[in-house]
């Protein structure tokens, strides 16, 4: 059994990443995520950040290197740690990526009917103390997705997330898609849920004001690795063209100069 004793929820080291037959898209990539922190990372189109995460997440392979979660190496470790880790983080995609069969009820329950070991009326009260986490009520539990707004989505698939009550979260640009009041409540949401539950968040995003918001300390995609990682302050110094033109200019102004 893998031991979980560091203070690292995630921990990517010497990261070799293919795409198609020997199409190198990361290499000798380090990356790690602290307990109790939001780790932001950035990067520019094509640089291969969503696929990142799914070999953080264990839904896709590395070509070499270690990736270990919890202190559970995907590859190495035997399937009941995978399995207990997997349970330990909630995903939060772009898109969300509900179920559109299924009613946001099911939805939400669907992680925690997977792990199995509950009662009918425990997953209820489970499904409706986590619909009231994200703002939503229980009557809302009776939608399918194509009869919510936008910002619904969002909540409901960070119900979805957030059911097995995960120590890490992980989001794919979670704001997308949202207008800035909607976006901005919706930051404030995940603010207040980690202040009341304490877990680690890894996301990707590159909407300027949510980064500002959220960050504990944000990494730099680029070059095939991660060229940078430290506080929002010390990466925005890094003289380096991608970096410059991420958080420079105007956007840069308005999301930290207020």
């Amino acid at each position: 059994m893998s031991a979980d004793t560091g203070e690292n929820v995630v921990e990517v080291q010497g990261l070799l990443n293919l795409v198609g037959p020997g199409l190198v898209l990361h290499k000798d990539l380090h990356l790690d995520v602290r307990r109790d922190e939001v780790m932001t990372l950035v990067g520019g189109s094509g640089s291969g950040k969503t696929q990142l995460l799914r070999v953080i997440l264990g839904l896709k392979r590395a070509a070499a290197g270690t990736v270990r979660v919890f202190g559970v190496d995907w590859e190495r470790d035997d399937a009941d740690d995978v399995l207990r880790a997997r349970q330990r983080m909630g995903m939060l995609f772009q898109n969300g990526a509900l179920y559109s069969a299924l009613t946001v009820y099911e939805n939400v329950a669907f992680p925690l009917r997977e792990r199995g070991g509950l009662e009918e009326d425990e997953v209820r009260a489970i499904v409706n103390a986590k619909l009231a986490q994200v703002e939503l009520e229980p009557q809302h539990g009776k939608l399918l997705p194509a009869n919510l707004s936008g910002g619904m989505v969002k909540r409901v698939s960070l119900a979805r997330a957030l059911a097995l009550s995960p120590e890490l979260l992980i989001l794919d640009e979670p704001t997308a898609g949202l207008d800035p009041d909607r976006s901005e409540r919706f930051v404030s949401l995940i603010k207040r849920l980690r202040d009341e539950q304490r877990f680690a968040v890894l996301m990707v995003t590159h909407d300027l004001d949510t980064l500002n918001d959220l960050s504990t300390r944000v990494a730099v995609l680029a070059e095939q690795h991660i060229i940078a990682c430290g506080s929002l302050e010390e990466v925005r110094e890094l003289p380096h063209r991608f970096v410059q033109n991420f958080f420079g200019g105007d956007r840069g102004r308005r999301a930290f100069e207020g």
